[in-house]
């Protein structure tokens, strides 16, 4: 296992987690459970551990991870109320200066405030009766490592997708991204980024990534994702949710193979049964034991995670139990 993977972590007082620890993590790693059991959270954890070098980073992490939560919720209410796909429209509102919302640290829990003051918006948190402030401005300044990826559920924004795509043709691996395609779309022949936007060429003709499903956006993504990542961390939010169960297998197999070939430590969560099915299958048919399976469940209100290592989780898979969650 590579030095930089994160092989355990203990998460005190943030979000839904009050003393939590899980260890025993691998190269790849599939967290599943039940709805509103923290599965996303625990990704926002690691990935909040992994940039907190100092207190700006931190702050950083936890405004991207509130923006993008926000944002989805937007879109979802204005696709619920208009009646269109999501593909159709994808809005971003910012936060209103007068929002406030809570954040949990390891002391207790915090007030985190954006406020407008002479045209520059700051936040201020107030954490054990200390107060900071943080001037977004400096956002330039702290910049995220670029080999740090967190996917959401709908995949990469198309200006992430043609920053990201670079990486792969520093590599001349287009094509393969190409014959990948194919497999999930026979119909789409190649991608492009042209005039700084993502197409896809089908039936002889360039159409924007937009104008195609949720799927093909999220297949390439991660794609692309995985490359950016070399020599670092990939987040995947609700991993086979817009991929066909009969495609799931090409996508585990690309993520475990990419992973291993670039050195890229994979957190991804899923309430699937399909796709924790294929994780299984696939790392047993490339004998890719590097890999974890991590089941969150509620214990006396207190959220626990059984990390099944390699030949544990084969062999429960194998024998149909259920792993999706307990109460």
């Amino acid at each position: 296992m590579s030095e930089h993977f994160i092989k355990n972590i203990e998460i005190k007082n943030f979000k839904c987690f009050v003393d939590f620890k899980a260890e025993g993590f691998g190269r790849v790693n599939l967290i599943a459970g039940k709805n509103n059991i923290g599965k996303t959270a625990l990704m926002e954890a690691c990935s909040t551990n992994i940039y907190s070098k100092n207190f700006g980073y931190f702050v950083i992490s936890l405004v991207q991870f509130k923006n993008r939560r926000e944002t989805l919720n937007n879109l979802e209410s204005y696709v619920n109320n208009k009646n269109i796909t999501w593909r159709e429209r994808f809005i971003t509102q910012p936060l209103k200066s007068s929002q406030k919302f809570n954040i949990k640290t390891n002391i207790r829990e915090t007030v985190f405030t954006p406020k407008n003051e002479d045209g520059i918006l700051k936040y201020f948190f107030e954490i054990d009766k200390k107060e900071y402030n943080f001037n977004l401005n400096d956002i330039p300044i702290i910049q995220r490592e670029g080999n740090i990826v967190f996917i959401n559920a709908y995949g990469l924004n198309n200006q992430k997708i043609v920053s990201y795509y670079a990486s792969m043709q520093k590599e001349d691996k287009e094509e393969f991204l190409n014959k990948a395609l194919e497999i999930i779309d026979s119909d789409i022949k190649k991608f492009k980024i042209i005039e700084d936007k993502p197409y896809c060429k089908i039936n002889n003709e360039y159409r924007e990534l937009t104008e195609f499903g949720d799927g093909v956006k999220q297949f390439i993504s991660i794609i692309i994702a995985l490359y950016q990542s070399a020599n670092g961390y990939l987040f995947i939010d609700e991993i086979g949710d817009r991929v066909h169960y009969m495609h799931l297998d090409k996508v585990w197999e690309i993520i475990l193979t990419i992973s291993k070939e670039k050195n890229v430590q994979v957190f991804a969560t899923t309430h699937s049964k399909e796709c924790i099915e294929s994780y299984a299958r696939v790392a047993k048919k490339l004998e890719d034991e590097d890999i974890t399976f991590i089941e969150l469940c509620r214990r006396k209100e207190e959220i626990k995670a059984f990390i099944y290592p390699y030949d544990w989780f084969i062999d429960e898979i194998e024998q149909e139990h259920e792993v999706r969650g307990c109460l």
